[in-house]
Formats: structure tokens, sequence, C-alpha cells
């Protein structure tokens, strides 16, 4: 194994019988889930996108779908990264609403203008719709070099929406407009293939349902703990078949989310520095980099190797609607151990597809990949399937089984104290406001002139030989 810079690998930083709304797939009417097959293009390291249509005349651009969030924004100005934007002024049916609207995310952040137009969809719903957009004006590390989108789908629930919930979300429009059951689903077809090759891979955004044809045998849920971000309750993870042994409140610090628009299976800082130990002793590679598990290193093999028979299997088990129950999602190492670099004519490099997170455990492409993923909204409820595509050499890399008991683990793994941005922002004026009016105190008593101030002598200090007043004072 030869070790390489990581340079160019740059992150992003959302028994189970099918008893789910498998709709069938209706060719004369709005839910045409076959014509939704396909209709996603990209990969795991700039994201999978869709093609939409928007205003009128219409303009078509590539949208990123992004589970963890939830704005619909476009660029609305030319920028050094994309190759199209969108201009409202060409647009007869824009109607801007004035208000200025920031978005942050764990890499980039952009602002820009709320706005209304209509959308359709060449692979999507028949119809168009109206829409809250916003078009982005200044952005900061959200476009980036190479990517082939011109906007982002924010398809988290309305608290996270921007400036605020009342501003009705993508989906939410859809659902009341189109009158489609509030469920949508979504495969993406990258295993094994680079994260940022020269071609694109395929993906589907089923909007309305779910579509047989994507997914093969039952599909599990798990219910959504909080409508958020698509939060999850995880039980425990394995190694190798080997359980981490970890308290479970661990894997849920602060949130475990499901993201599509991470590209890494992000892991909180103690769990991920536990499964780096446990690879590392459980793979075949001895005295393996650091850098390579902390991303600053490509692993590179000769091409004609083959490194995942080196590494072992990675299972996360997720809690099952009967909370007695649980299910476990497999990832063998073809979905975290990328190739992402070809050097020369012989070698092909490799990244680690999981990473540290401060404040969340994220899956995210690197197991979505995996998978045919089901946001189950009228349910309340989160489904995962195995995919057709997640195959690399004609074999499975991915595994779903169950079901496990919960008698090992405790009755709720999630912090019964759940901070949401909304509340942390009130929080964090409430705070502003405080040390505003110390600090005027404080100022105002600096000005007071000196024959004002009273000079404390002992008969003015209180009796109590223990308090820390009178020894203040003295």
């Amino acid at each position: 194994v030869v070790l390489r810079p990581a340079s160019g690998s740059r992150q992003q930083d959302a028994p189970g019988a099918a008893d789910g709304l498998a709709l069938a797939s209706d060719p004369g009417g709005t839910l045409n889930f076959l014509a939704m097959v396909e209709n996603l293009q990209g990969d795991s390291g700039r994201g999978y996108y869709l093609e939409m249509l928007i205003g009128t005349p219409p303009q078509a651009l590539n949208i990123l779908v992004d589970t963890g969030s939830s704005n619909f924004a476009v660029a609305g100005v030319p920028d050094p990264d994309v190759t199209s934007y969108f201009d409202p002024e060409l647009s007869s049916t824009y109607r801007s609403e004035g208000i200025e609207v920031t978005v942050k995310y764990s890499q980039g952040s952009w602002t820009g203008v709320l706005g209304t137009d209509v959308i359709t969809m060449p692979k999507g719903l028949y119809g168009s719709y109206t829409i809250n957009i916003a078009t982005i004006l200044e952005s900061e590390n959200f476009f980036l070099p190479g990517v082939k989108w011109h906007g982002i789908l924010g398809l988290a629930y309305d608290a996270l929406a921007k400036p605020s919930s009342s501003v009705e979300t993508f989906f939410d429009s859809l659902v009341r407009q189109a009158k489609i059951p509030n469920i949508f689903s979504l495969q993406m077809c990258g295993a094994g293939l680079p994260v940022s090759g020269s071609g694109t891979n395929g993906g589907s955004l089923v909007l309305g349902g779910i579509e047989p044809s994507l997914y093969t045998g039952d599909i599990w849920y798990t219910p959504i703990k909080e409508e958020w971000y698509y939060q999850v309750e995880i039980l425990k993870l394995e190694v190798g078949g080997q359980n981490l042994e970890l308290d479970c409140r661990e894997y849920n610090a602060d949130k475990a989310i499901v993201d599509s628009g991470t590209t890494l299976l992000r892991l909180p800082e103690k769990v991920f520095s536990a499964v780096v130990q446990a690879i590392a002793r459980t793979s075949l590679i001895q005295e393996f980099s650091s850098g390579f598990w902390t991303g600053s290193q490509l692993a590179c093999w000769d091409r004609t190797e083959k490194p995942w028979s080196l590494f072992p299997k990675l299972s996360i088990y997720l809690r099952d609607e009967n909370s007695s129950r649980s299910f476990r999602i497999s990832i063998l190492p073809q979905l975290y151990i990328q190739p992402i670099l070809v050097i020369g004519d012989n070698l092909q490099c490799y990244r680690f597809g999981i990473s540290s997170s401060t404040n969340a455990l994220v899956i995210g492409a690197t197991v979505m990949e995996g998978f045919y993923v089901i946001f189950d909204r009228a349910r309340r409820r989160v489904g995962f399937a195995v995919s057709p595509c997640a195959e690399v050499d004609g074999s499975p890399v991915s595994e779903i089984e169950g079901p496990f008991t919960t008698a090992d683990v405790a009755s709720n793994c999630v912090s019964s104290v759940s901070f949401h941005e909304p509340v942390l922002w009130i929080a964090s004026y409430a705070l502003m406001s405080l040390c505003g009016i110390i600090l005027l105190v404080l100022i105002v008593l600096l000005l007071i002139p000196p024959r004002c101030q009273h000079r404390y002598t002992d008969n003015d200090v209180v009796n109590d030989e223990s308090s820390l007043v009178r020894h203040r004072w003295k």
C-alpha cells in the first residue's frame, strides 16, 4: 500500500416486512414512479442532483438533493463554480418576497432573497407547481470546483427552513398542490465507483411513494425521533461482527440523522475513534498510517489489486418500529474504502469514507449508496431496503438483517433534551441581552465620580465571618 496526500478529496460537509406505502406505478397519472427511475445523476463526492425547469419561459438547472436541510435555493447570479444560474428578471412568473435569507451548512453558506416561481420536473411529477425559491446572491464554499449542480433542494422538515418555519418547503408544497402522499424515497447508485469521476452515476428520487423495482427483500423501518432533520435512534455499531460496547447514547450525541447532502458516514468523536481502532485491529494491514483515517492521505494499491478484502464489514443497529426489536444495516468495505484517484498506469488511490463529527452521527452517502431509503413522513419513519445497484463486481455490498432483541440496550438512547436551532437562537439572544445589560451597568459604575463612591469601613462589613462578601471588601 502506498500513501499519498489526499489533495482533491475535499468533503462536502439526511420482522420489518414491506408494509410501507408501495404504490403502483401509474403511467397515465401524476404519480408515474417509473418515469422517476434514473432521474438523478452525480456521485457521492459531489452529490446527486435532479434536473429542474424553473420560471417562464423555463430555465433548466441541476439541483442537489439534500435531506439534511429545508430550503430550495438556486444560484441567482454568475459564479465561477457554476455553469448556469437562474435569472429572475427573465421569468414572467417570478415574484420576489423581498426577504433576505442566509443558510449555513457544515461546509459552506449562502445568502439570497426569497421569492416564488413555477417549477416543472422533466423526470418527476407531471404538471407545474408554485414553489418558494431563494435566489443565491452571495456564497462561501458552497459551490465548489467541479460540481455539476446549480442549486439545492432541501427535503427535511420546515423546522429547519430559513428564515423561519413559516416558509413552506418544496416537498410540503408538492404534497399540498399535487395531492401526493407525504412520502418520498431515494436511491443513489455509486457503490464502488470513483467518488469524483469524470462521468456521473445514476440514482432515483421518487416523489409520492415507493418504486418496487428499486429494492429487493423487505423494507425495515425505524421511527423518526423528531421532525426537523430525519433524526433516528441508533442502538449500537459493530465492526467485523464485534460490538464496540459503547453506551448507546454515544451514538446519538447529540443527534443521529439520515442526510443525503453529507458525503461521508460521520461519527461522534468517541465513536469514530472506537471504529478506527476496531477497523485497524481487524484489518489485514499492519501499521497503517493515521493520515488515511483522518482524511489527509489516500491509500494507493496496484490497479490489479482490490483492497476491500483487507477490511471488515460495518454494521449499524437501528430501533425497529416495535421498540423491543432492532435491525441492522451493514456496509461492506466497497462502500467505505472509496476509489478517488488514478495515478499513472498502475496505482488506484482510495479514501476513507468515514470521518469524525462534533455534533452528530450522520448517515451520509457512504451508507446511503447501499440502500433504497424511504422517507415516510406520513407515518413518521425512515425505511431501508437493499438496493440492487449496490453491487461491485456482481456481488452485493450492503445487507439488512433482523429482527434482534433490544434487551441489551437502554429503552431510550436519545437524550430527552433536544435543542432545535430556533431554541438555540432564542437562548443566544437572551444571553446577549443579559451581557449587554451587565456591560451597561459596569460602564455606568465606571463613570460615577470618585467623590460619590462610598468608602467602606469595618463598620460597614457584615458580621458573618464566613461571608465571601466580607472578605472581598477587605
